[in-house]
């Protein structure tokens, strides 16, 4: 199975336009579509209309879409250059906008690269951790369809309202898309940034994604994923933070940074 498959989208005969049914697969145990699975099918939709693989793309977030509903996905080609594409995807349910995504698309051959941020050290693999516990039923939802395994962070039953350093790292994968890394997986793994602001004020919460950049660096092949999750401040009831996503060889794949609504669970 591929991302696209793994989320269900589809091509229509207009090759400008593609068709995402919620279910509650890409849906979270809230009952609304979980945003990297909007995200994700938005960058598929893009790379898929402008044959171009994505570089940057940033969602912002502006209503919900519930199991039972279809997502329309429009793509707009803004500016087609010989080696960039910039291009918008509208993500919409009838008239009512979901969400937005700009991004830019494309390949610059170059022998110049670097990378500077680096994993934690001495971590291990994500096998030598235990699932992360579970804080609802997640049965049937797409939380049931990532595994996560926790390398730092608390247990829902011991966030007891003491704040820690802001870092909650996890190993994650999505055992159903074994035909390779690409931004689309990326983006539904790096929607975390809600789960770190719970961690971070040591609270039984999250919160709900205002926005989601996602910057794709370099591709490898790997399984799994460390998500090594950054809050940087909460303020006036919103969370800001970042994740940086590494390959198991430590090579960075991606960056995405969001900010939150932040919200307390009523359980």
């Amino acid at each position: 199975m591929d991302s696209r498959t793994f989320l269900g989208l589809e091509a229509t005969h207009n090759p400008f336009r593609w068709k995402l049914p919620v279910t509650p697969g890409i849906s979270t145990t809230g009952g609304f579509m979980f945003g990297g699975s909007g995200l994700g099918a938005a960058i598929s939709a893009l790379e898929g209309t402008s044959g171009r693989e994505c570089v940057w793309a940033t969602a912002q977030y502006l209503s919900y879409a519930k199991p039972g509903e279809v997502v329309d996905i429009d793509v707009t080609i803004a500016v087609e250059g010989h080696q960039i594409t910039q291009a918008r995807a509208v993500c919409h349910v009838a008239d009512r906008e979901i969400l937005t995504v700009n991004a830019a698309l494309g390949d610059r051959p170059m022998d110049l690269r670097g990378q500077w941020e680096r994993p934690p050290a001495d971590l291990g693999g994500p096998l030598d951790y235990p699932p992360r516990p579970h804080s609802s039923d997640w049965s049937g939802t797409i939380n049931e369809r990532l595994d996560q395994r926790m390398v730092k962070g608390r247990p829902w039953e011991d966030l007891d309202g003491e704040p820690s350093d802001g870092q909650y790292i996890l190993w994650a994968r999505i055992p159903d898309v074994i035909t390779g890394m690409d931004a689309t997986t990326l983006a539904v793994l790096g929607d975390f940034v809600p789960g770190g602001v719970g961690q971070a004020l040591g609270v039984r919460g999250g919160g709900n994604s205002l926005d989601n950049t996602l910057r794709v660096c370099r591709m490898v092949p790997t399984e799994w994923v460390l998500m090594d999750i950054r809050v940087h401040a909460v303020e006036r009831g919103f969370g800001h933070g970042l994740v940086h996503m590494f390959a198991e060889d430590g090579t960075l794949l991606a960056t995405a940074s969001q900010s939150v609504i932040v919200r307390l669970s009523k359980g």
